[in-house]
């Protein structure tokens, strides 16, 4: 797991291969099938906003938060720009205070990945405890059944995801999909839906 400053240095040198600049395909797939667009959204590791800025224009009251604040800025002026209200908190979120039961939806792209496995485990209990009765937590997740020389995203096995949310989490959907990249061979991660067990 990658440290604050290890982070603050990545986006100061502009080191963001993940970075897009359009939201996940898979949550817009997703937010489309949504029965209504409102609710509390929290993206952690919401990086420079795509992701929440997109989701807080779909209806959602989107909260972001990254450990790097080069991070934060890059989030509230896209927010600025696009005329989108969002809360976005410069935060570890590990020890951030967050209201327990206040989110209907938790989503992270490529945040939990990143982990070992005891960090794992414990986010997955605070994820649990963000979420209201029957919320949702959405990951995207480096697959380790991508065989390849790029030095690329963490990787996890099927296996590893599962004994990393149980018991806190009932899985819906664990399916390998090609993640949307600037690379010239998209990585391959899992998309992980996953409903609170309360």
């Amino acid at each position: 797991m990658q440290e604050k400053h290890q982070w603050e240095e990545r986006y100061e040198q502009k080191e963001l291969p993940w970075d897009t600049g359009s939201p996940a395909s898979c949550l817009m797939q997703l937010i489309s099938a949504w029965p209504t667009c409102k609710g509390n959204v929290l993206e952690v590791g919401c990086g420079t906003g795509t992701n929440s800025v997109w989701m807080a224009e779909q209806g959602f009251q989107v909260t972001g938060m990254d450990i790097a604040a080069g991070a934060i800025a890059l989030s509230q002026q896209r927010a600025a720009d696009k005329g989108v209200a969002c809360t976005f908190i410069e935060a570890d979120f590990f020890t951030y205070p967050i209201e327990e039961g206040h989110f209907s939806l938790l989503f992270d792209r490529g945040c939990f990945h990143g982990m070992d496995e005891e960090h794992r485990s414990l986010f997955a209990r605070r994820a649990a405890a963000c979420l209201e009765l029957g919320g949702l937590w959405f990951s995207l997740i480096g697959n380790s059944d991508q065989i390849t020389q790029e030095q690329g995203p963490p990787r996890l096995s099927a296996v590893q995801i599962c004994a990393s949310v149980e018991p806190a989490f009932e899985i819906l959907r664990l399916e390998s999909v090609l993640l949307d990249s600037k690379r010239p061979v998209p990585p391959r991660f899992w998309q992980c839906l996953m409903r609170v067990r309360k």
